[in-house]
């Protein structure tokens, strides 16, 4: 049996709906917290079958031509198997949702780091001192394109245009007009990227920390030239992805090879610095932003120009003007980004693609309208929210913006903060706050789920969506108990397997919504049954505790079911929703700072995140999520930088000890609201993503107060010391 269900509207949807005090929702623990904590969980490369082979993946040196230059030597050093250099391996990880090959071929190195080689030995070490044995030239390369003096790929272009911008800015009574630039970022998740592989036959068996296993599976067999039915993958635990796990990379197809032709199982884990060169990063960005206004603020103008940058063939670029279409209204608008081509790794999707970097320079600017208009930041955000979307004019499903800009003010008590920059100091400390809305694209993928009903009374959930660390494995728990009347403990969660149904995959903020509805489908279609059995209507009958009730019939689900299994299937499709509203989540995110006056360091002393993002699910893995992406954001604001040499492109600063993300010392306490948004176009579960959210605006919020603590206006980031000192003094 399986339930179809598309999204297309609240007219249309005549599903049952969770009740108000049950489970979901409830603030509940992770259900594999323990065994995370413990150690019990098994990732990608804790899995050891017997006969493992070790192997180590080999990065170019240069750009150009790649020659291993002493190959039989490497071969002959005990204990090593195999020196793969295949034509099926790729160049980079697969963009996410590609379902198919990226690039592949090691000839010619694009990009300084990229695997170009593949060293399997008997024991790790022997494999890593192997390769670090094997010599690689590259020759034949020019340098990589600059971003300040390249060329735009033309096919890569996005322009919108509506009314006369150019007018309105040259015409404005006030106008912002800067430049705002955000370096390269990494996704830096906690684990690595690994796989293990093992054949039977001309079956394969990957066991790999990834993200979206429905497109993995296809991406694998396309790489191996294999039917797809012929790829089993797993990933039951991810330590953390943040985009870089969405597609396949280099060590899947590796493995795969090697153990392909050495009829043993192999497993190959990125080294860390790897992990920094060869998966998807965040390009860099370069912004133009230009707001033209009243002087009562109401904007009349507003201009958004992006300059991104990608390796060559990849077609993917990053959405940074994808909030500004929406946000605040205008009747005079210019849109426009464009793509140069670098030979540096390759740029993807990283936690919230887009508005992360997007609306993080585009509040900045208001932040600045606001000081030149004398307004409030908020009341100025709240003078310019749209009715209706102001592009297409199409209406929202829900907009709780408004909300969440006056909730959060009062929350965080921004009334008694002064006017003026520079007006508190303590010390050798200049103290103050700053503002920033937050926006995001919602979106929801096709997802399907089984539930089974044991003959025992207890139910299983099955399905290929993955738990990155956000909670899937929760929550799907707690939706099925509420759709079936069952305690949580009843419910067992099986994931990460691509023998179950295809789920969304956790990517986009959509998971919990998109594989959530269709746990909740599933349970749907065994509640029909059930009510069947009662001989009542579905919308009669009542599950709960374990029993069925239909008018004054009262029956156990273990007497009911006599000894037999039921099994429902959800199938979840987005439907025509999204193109009759437009439906995105909101928040804002205000936060205090001290600027130090000699150093020009910045600490922040708290941050405060007021979001509404549908109907949350689980109250601790919404709020967890939402504190992880304001940490994000302090990140982005205050210590990420991924940066090249521009001589090269190659990353200089290629582990965690250069690259610095935030750590306990940085981050204060994070205070979280979440607002009751009961949005009618999400679907039954009314649930939106809320994985991305959090980063999109904290960074603002965090330069914004370092502007109004000591007066310097940061726009190129991160704001470092350096970067504060000049303007200090």
């Amino acid at each position: 049996m399986t339930l179809d269900y598309q999204i297309d509207g609240p007219e249309n949807d005549d599903l049952a709906k969770p009740s108000q005090d049950g489970v979901i929702g409830a603030d509940m623990e992770r259900r594999d917290g323990r065994s995370k904590v413990t150690g019990a969980a098994r990732y990608a490369a804790e899995h050891l079958p017997e006969g493992l082979l070790h192997g180590f993946l080999k990065r170019a040196p240069g750009l150009g031509a790649v020659r291993l230059e002493n190959v039989e030597e490497v071969r002959a050093m005990p204990g090593v198997k195999l020196v793969l250099q295949d034509a099926r391996m790729i160049r980079n990880a697969a963009q996410g949702t590609a379902g198919e090959a990226p690039v592949q071929g090691v000839e010619t190195a694009d990009y300084v780091g990229q695997p170009v080689a593949l060293v399997v030995a008997e024991s790790f070490e022997t494999a890593w001192h192997a390769a670090n044995r094997l010599k690689v030239s590259c020759n034949g390369a020019s340098l990589p394109v600059l971003p300040k003096n390249g060329e735009a790929d033309d096919d890569m272009q996005e322009e919108s245009v509506t009314g006369e911008p150019e007018a309105a800015f040259s015409e404005a009574e006030v106008l912002v007009d800067e430049t705002y630039t955000t370096p390269a970022l990494t996704s830096a998740a906690m684990e690595p990227h690994a796989a293990v592989a093992e054949w039977d036959g001309d079956h394969i068996t990957l066991h790999a920390s990834l993200q979206m296993l429905r497109y993995n599976r296809d991406e694998l067999a396309d790489s191996l030239g294999i039917a797809s039915d012929k790829v089993r993958l797993r990933a039951p635990f991810v330590g953390g992805g943040f985009g870089s796990k969405l597609g396949i990379s280099a060590e899947c197809v590796a493995a795969a090879l090697a153990a392909r032709e050495l009829g043993k199982p192999v497993r190959v884990v990125q080294h860390r610095r790897q992990v920094f060169e060869v998966n998807t990063r965040r390009t860099e960005t370069r912004q133009r932003i230009r707001l033209a206004a009243g002087r009562d603020g109401k904007l009349t103008g507003i201009g958004h120009e992006a300059r991104l940058s990608n390796l060559p063939g990849e077609a993917f670029a990053e959405p940074v003007l994808q909030g500004s279409y929406f946000t605040y209204a205008a009747p005079h608008r210019l849109l426009r980004s464009e793509l140069v081509r670098l030979n540096r790794p390759a740029a993807g999707s990283v936690r919230a693609p887009g508005e992360a970097v997007g609306v993080t320079a585009f509040e900045v600017a208001m932040d600045e309208l606001a000081q030149k208009t004398g307004l409030d930041p908020v009341e100025l955000r709240l003078r310019n929210l749209p009715e209706t979307d102001p592009v297409s004019d199409t209406p929202f499903s829900s907009h709780r913006l408004a909300d969440c800009l006056t909730r959060g003010r009062d929350s965080f008590g921004w009334q008694d903060r002064p006017t003026q920059p520079r007006q508190h100091r303590e010390g050798e400390w200049w103290i103050g706050t700053g503002m920033a809305a937050a926006v995001r694209v919602n979106m929801v993928m096709d997802a399907e789920a089984q539930v089974r009903l044991t003959p025992e009374g207890r139910a299983v959930v099955e399905t290929d969506m993955t738990d990155i660390g956000t909670g899937s494995y929760s929550i799907l728990g707690q939706i099925a108990a509420e759709g079936l009347g069952l305690a949580v403990q009843d419910v067992d969660v099986t994931l990460g397997d691509t023998d179950l149904p295809p789920g969304s995959g956790s990517g986009g903020s959509v998971g919990a919504a998109s594989t959530g509805t269709a746990v909740w489908l599933a349970c749907e279609e065994i509640r029909r049954h059930i009510a069947g059995l009662m001989g009542c209507d579905a919308a009669d009958l009542t599950l709960v505790d374990g029993f069925a009730i239909c008018g004054n019939s009262r029956r156990s689900l273990v007497e009911l079911l006599g000894g037999e299994a039921v099994s429902g299937r959800g199938k979840l499709e987005p439907g025509e929703a999204l193109e009759k509203v437009r439906q995105a989540t909101w928040g804002a995110v205000f936060s205090e700072v001290a600027v130090n006056d000699i150093t020009g360091e910045v600490r922040v002393r708290r941050m405060h995140g007021t979001f509404a993002v549908g109907r949350v699910l689980n109250q601790r893995t919404a709020r967890s999520q939402a504190q992880g992406g304001m940490a994000w954001g302090l990140g982005l604001a205050l210590t990420e930088n991924m940066t090249h040499d521009r001589r090269d492109g190659h990353i200089v600063n290629r582990d965690l000890a250069e690259y610095h993300v935030p750590v306990h010392a940085d981050v204060p306490h994070l205070d979280v609201q979440l607002l009751e948004d009961a949005d009618p176009w999400a679907g039954p579960l009314a649930a939106k993503g809320i994985g991305e959210l959090g980063i999109c605006g904290s960074g603002s919020a965090i330069l914004n107060a370092i502007h109004h603590a000591c007066g310097v206006r940061v726009r190129d980031l991160p704001a470092t010391p350096d970067r504060l000192l000049a303007g200090l003094t």
